[in-house]
């Protein structure tokens, strides 16, 4: 039976199926989870405002519109791309439950993105943002483990709050995580990480845990487990307390991980999984990274690289590194 759309009741229904499905059969994570519900529920939405009945009704034309829609909103191009990502992994779903028939999405592209390199931090950046919090307090601990084992490690910070006690192996200084689909993994830790957690989880933690009980690695002052969005503001703030000139948000550690690794000569694929990538291509935006970062120190450092001579149709020397030059030269030829 094909489910109604038009009551919020029904439409709750079954993005309800729908999130079991997600967490059940694709260990989704609940960051995935809550931006695939709300970019659903503004489909549905949209649906419902134009008298649409049932999911059947849904046809490659409708879907246009829909994008059309989200255009005329506004909407950035990775924003509709990731919305019609939701949609696609929905309409899978309705599919595998024969929900309908056929599937709309078939027909409709995603848009071309621009790729972004990933913001990274210098060495000098990373050091005094390690060296930020105050370990005289039992939160500065914590925050001091946190910041080496966010770069020693790569971890995201979706899987640093989940960590428990005994995840954690010291004398070995390796630690086992759980990453995007529930897929275990081992990940490494240097000395200064393993001193900075050992010496959180001996005072700081005891301290901030008093009478209660907890398994949980990073405790917040309650005792309680440590929250992603607790995290990111203390990282900022650390970010602004070290001088650092530009916004800083905990995945910028992961990034600088991994790009300072193959800087030093990392292999790629023991990259990849320490990172717990699941293809290759997620770990070789890192070499690109690397490969722009040379570009620039050759062109600020080599004595033969800061400009080129060419001449204008006037006889003008220009200066510059040629590609502005040669586009503006198009309009004379």
């Amino acid at each position: 039976m094909i489910p109604l759309i038009q009551s919020k009741e029904s439409r709750e229904k079954l993005l309800h199926h729908y999130i079991r499905y997600l967490e059940v059969e694709h260990h989704a994570s609940p960051y995935t989870v809550r931006n695939y519900i709300h970019d659903l529920r503004h489909f549905l939405e949209f649906l419902n405002s134009g008298n649409v009945a049932t999911l059947e009704e849904v046809d490659h034309h409708l879907l246009r519109r829909y994008i059309a829609s989200l255009l005329e909103q506004g909407f950035e191009k990775a924003s509709v791309a990731r919305k019609l990502s939701a949609l696609r992994s929905f309409y899978r779903y309705l599919m595998q439950e024969n929900i309908i028939s056929s599937n709309p999405m078939v027909a409709v592209s995603s848009p071309k993105l621009e790729k972004r390199l990933p913001s990274f931090l210098s060495n000098d950046e990373v050091s005094r943002l390690l060296e930020a919090p105050n370990t005289a307090t039992p939160q500065g601990q914590r925050d001091k483990a946190i910041l080496e084992l966010l770069y020693a490690s790569g971890l995201r910070v979706s899987e640093i709050v989940k960590l428990d006690l005994g995840n954690v192996d010291l004398e070995a200084r390796e630690i086992r995580v759980w990453g995007k689909g529930s897929k275990e993994r081992m990940v490494l830790m240097g000395q200064p990480a393993a001193s900075a957690l050992n010496h959180y989880i001996r005072e700081g933690r005891r301290q901030l845990l008093g009478k209660s009980r907890s398994e949980a690695l990073f405790i917040n002052r309650y005792g309680k487990r440590l929250s992603e969005r607790s995290l990111q503001k203390a990282i900022s703030r650390y970010a602004l307390g070290a001088g650092l000139d530009k916004r800083v948000f905990p995945h910028m550690l992961r990034h600088s991980f991994a790009t300072h690794l193959l800087d030093g000569g990392a292999d790629l694929r023991v990259v990849q999984e320490l990172l717990g990538h699941a293809n290759l291509s997620s770990t070789q935006v890192y070499t690109h990274v690397t490969q722009s970062q040379a570009r620039r120190v050759y062109l600020s450092a080599h004595p033969r690289a800061r400009k080129e001579e060419s001449l204008t149709p006037n006889g003008q020397e220009v200066v510059g590194d040629g590609t502005e030059t040669r586009e503006k030269l198009k309009e004379y030829e």
